[in-house]
């Protein structure tokens, strides 16, 4: 799990930070559960694979402990060996998981985990109930292996509840991984079309008309210094105003 405060993604934190710790990785319930999964899942297959099949008194072809039902104990030590190698498989994941740059990367490991763990859930509760079933038929228990048979129903039981808190984690990180994802982050650019907060809001222009002050004007007779003087045309000179060129 991620530490609190930490920037994460699916329920691990973000690349580029602390190393890998053995220590804290083996002590988190996700793996504790998942190596007790492994255990369970090996308890199973290798007790039919050992003792699941005797033969007979009277014949020499052998048959399945579980009322001589060979798919029965075929059913069990395929999804018991394929649920040991998923957890080895898963163990690796989680511990990598940290290590995945990218998120989407992460989101398809998260949804492989919840997809395979709910399955496997129900398969272990078909088989212990198959299982269960089938030992209840049995007749004659006197040459069969009881131990080997008790041990591999209760195992099939134990697994059900492991697989389901398996599935439980798996969903917790795939929520917590799109809750995450929906949180803008620092590296979002802006929405240009998002508008603005109600807090934030502009306030609305409202114009107003000038009205331009008014002076009192006084009258005044005193001549403006200032002004120039008017136009007065220049008097032409007395005398005979055509003018005559002299005779020679």
């Amino acid at each position: 799990m991620a530490e609190k405060g930490a920037a994460s993604a699916y329920g691990a934190s973000l690349a580029g930070g602390e190393g890998f710790d053995f220590i804290k990785f083996v002590r988190q319930p996700q793996t504790i559960v998942r190596i007790l999964s492994w255990i369970f899942a090996l308890v199973v297959f290798a007790c039919i694979s050992t003792e699941g099949y005797i033969n007979s008194l009277h014949s020499a072809e052998v048959k399945c402990i579980f009322n001589q039902n060979n798919s029965a104990c075929h059913y069990s030590i395929g999804i018991g060996v394929i649920a040991f190698l998923a957890c080895v498989a898963f163990l690796v994941l989680d511990a990598y998981l940290p290590f995945m740059s990218n998120a989407q990367q992460r989101k398809y490991a998260v949804i492989a985990d919840l997809v395979f763990s709910g399955v496997w859930c129900f398969l272990w509760f078909v088989c212990f109930c198959l299982l269960a079933s089938l030992w209840a038929k049995t007749a004659d228990v006197s040459v069969v292996p009881e131990d080997a048979a008790r041990a591999t129903v209760a195992f099939s039981f134990f697994s059900i509840s492991t697989w389901g808190i398996l599935t439980y984690f798996a969903f917790i990180r795939f929520r917590r991984g799109i809750n995450e994802a929906t949180i803008p982050t620092y590296i979002d650019g802006p929405d240009h079309n998002t508008p603005y907060p109600p807090t934030y809001a502009p306030t609305s222009y409202n114009p107003t008309t000038y009205t331009p002050t008014t002076y009192n004007t006084y009258p005044s007779n005193v001549a403006d210094m200032h002004q120039p003087p008017p136009f007065t045309p220049i008097p032409q000179p007395q005398g005979d105003s055509e003018y005559q060129p002299p005779s020679h």
